[in-house]
């Protein structure tokens, strides 16, 4: 488990392509002393495996699976990526649950000045949109950040300086794709009330006035 804060912009040094997935091997300038083989870590908003541990570096594995819902599929080398460690019990949760299960890809479809903050809009399958609401949260590349306004397959978020610095998402431009998580609480409402009484159908939308009809928000 994550939280979207993304503690270091580490560089893809390698790609080997193997039985359909890939192993990429990343340095970084986490501290990587206390990490043991086995370990999770969130690569641009993708929960993968430590399979290889070196002193500035670490190597995963990514699965067909992995590479068919994600940006890692385009991965070249020399690529900056968002990296984040897991959560320890102890760790202040800054940010918001982020699973490292990417949902699919958007699209930047615009990035505009605003303030003294960029506002980012993207566009997402059907399937992504249905989990977005207003002031909700959403994991781009494994940033969390607010949705600020959603609709028609749309959504845009505001992205301060410090964080356009401190991630890859401060260089990205209209056109390029990024990994996008909603949030799990979505997910499990609309499992919940499908089975309940089957109020929630395919393609429909958890929005703020669903919750509240259900109870869920006042």
């Amino acid at each position: 488990m994550f939280t979207g804060l993304i503690q270091d912009i580490g560089k893809i040094q390698s790609i080997e392509r193997r039985g359909g997935g890939v192993r990429l091997t990343i340095s970084t300038q986490l501290d990587l002393s206390a990490g043991k083989i086995g370990d999770s870590i969130s690569v641009d908003g993708v929960c993968l495996t430590i399979i290889q541990l070196g002193r500035n570096s670490f190597t995963v594995e990514v699965s067909p699976e992995t590479l068919q819902r994600t940006t890692l599929s385009t991965a070249k080398d020399g690529q900056p990526v968002n990296l984040e460690m897991p959560l320890k019990m102890s760790d202040p949760l800054g940010g918001h649950w982020v699973a490292g299960h990417v949902d699919g890809t958007g699209e930047i479809v615009e990035v505009l000045p605003q303030g003294n903050s960029l506002r980012y809009r993207f566009r997402v399958p059907k399937e992504i949109d249905r989990y977005l609401i207003e002031k909700g949260s959403v994991a781009v590349d494994g940033i969390s950040l607010t949705v600020m306004e959603c609709r028609d397959r749309e959504f845009s978020v505001a992205v301060i300086p410090h964080t356009a610095q401190m991630t890859t998402l401060g260089k990205k431009k209209s056109g390029e794709r990024v990994n996008v998580e909603t949030d799990l609480i979505g997910k499990y409402v609309e499992k919940v009330l499908r089975q309940r009484d089957g109020t929630v159908r395919e393609g429909s939308h958890i929005d703020a006035a669903f919750l509240a009809k259900h109870g869920f928000t006042k």
